[in-house]
């Protein structure tokens, strides 16, 4: 074929905005979807600002650990806060586009909130460790200052990790297709529509999830080791159940985590069911910041007795 008579693909500059995918294509279900993700995201907001409410204003929930777990609480109200909206719009409404700027942005902040995420995680099973195997130490090590300078750098670097990998992504043409197998925009299925050669892209995405992800996770682990093989050794029953409580629900919540994020991103673009994807995606991106309020705080004994302090004052001010 002459070189005149090939058709034209449309680059990155001609593209400027991104239809998104439903889980269906029915309106009622469209709208189940859509009313049930409202659910999940009211909830989230209401369980987490419960929670920053309570830590903000009980004096003796100031301490590290709270201190991040308020930090988780907020984290999530902005990450669900991402897709959720947008999500609902698209399901009720007959259009399912976002624009270039609002995908790029998009991309940006789930990066930078799922990353961070992960880095509170782990520094919060670094509190545990400390608290647990280290408790002499662990005003020392554990001071206030040395837990605003780790939610700072855990923040500061995300941004620069998050601009990079968006700039990295958006510097690609995209000419196959503008259809975003996703119900947001996500990196691996805006990687899907490039005609351009996405292979150091492909290798960057799994360098950083490795060093990132796995090495967050191996930290995580060697914590939660040392951990149990202390508390074994504690003396009674109610000791070991107590230390035991405060770290279950973390390693239940970053199991759900990492390995939905995982299914989606380290393995090669090209492999991905896009059912397998959307499904992970909704694991990863809703499902934890629904489950934290429930599993990492609302349970704990020091919550609940913060809510029914809470409660005391509001019922006896009222009396007055």
């Amino acid at each position: 074929m002459a070189k005149g008579n090939v058709p034209k693909m449309p680059n990155s500059s001609t593209v400027t905005e991104f239809p998104l995918t439903r889980f269906s294509d029915v309106w009622e279900l469209r709208a189940l979807h859509a009313l049930l993700l409202l659910l999940m995201y009211f909830a989230t907001l209401v369980g987490n600002l419960l929670i920053v409410i309570l830590i903000t204003f009980d004096w003796k929930l100031h301490t590290p650990m709270y201190f991040f777990i308020r930090n988780l609480s907020v984290l999530d109200m902005c990450y669900i806060s991402v897709t959720v909206p947008k999500a609902c719009v698209i399901f009720l409404l007959d259009s399912t586009a976002i624009s270039m700027a609002g995908c790029a942005a998009q991309l940006f902040l789930v990066d930078i909130f799922v990353t961070v995420e992960l880095l509170f995680i782990t520094i919060m099973a670094c509190d545990r460790y400390v608290a647990i195997c280290q408790p002499l130490h662990y005003p020392v090590i554990m001071n206030p200052r040395v837990c605003v300078q780790m939610t700072l750098a855990s923040v500061l670097s995300d941004l620069v990790h998050s601009g990079f990998q968006t700039g990295n992504t958006f510097r690609l043409s995209f000419c196959q297709s503008n259809i975003v197998h996703q119900f947001f925009c996500d990196l691996s299925s805006l990687l899907k529509l490039s005609c351009t050669d996405t292979l150091n892209n492909e290798i960057l995405i799994f360098i950083s999830s490795v060093v990132i992800a796995g090495g967050c996770f191996a930290f995580i682990i060697m914590s939660y080791i040392h951990i149990f093989s202390t508390v074994l050794m504690f003396p009674t029953r109610g000791e070991r159940r107590k230390a035991f409580s405060t770290c279950v629900p973390y390693i239940v919540v970053l199991t759900i985590f990492v390995s939905s994020g995982a299914a989606v991103y380290v393995k090669p673009v090209s492999s991905s069911p896009t059912f397998q994807d959307t499904l992970s995606s909704v694991f990863y991106s809703i499902v934890p910041p629904f489950l934290n309020p429930i599993i990492c705080s609302l349970r704990n004994k020091w919550i609940k007795e913060a809510v029914k302090r809470v409660m005391r004052r509001k019922l006896y001010s009222g009396k007055r």
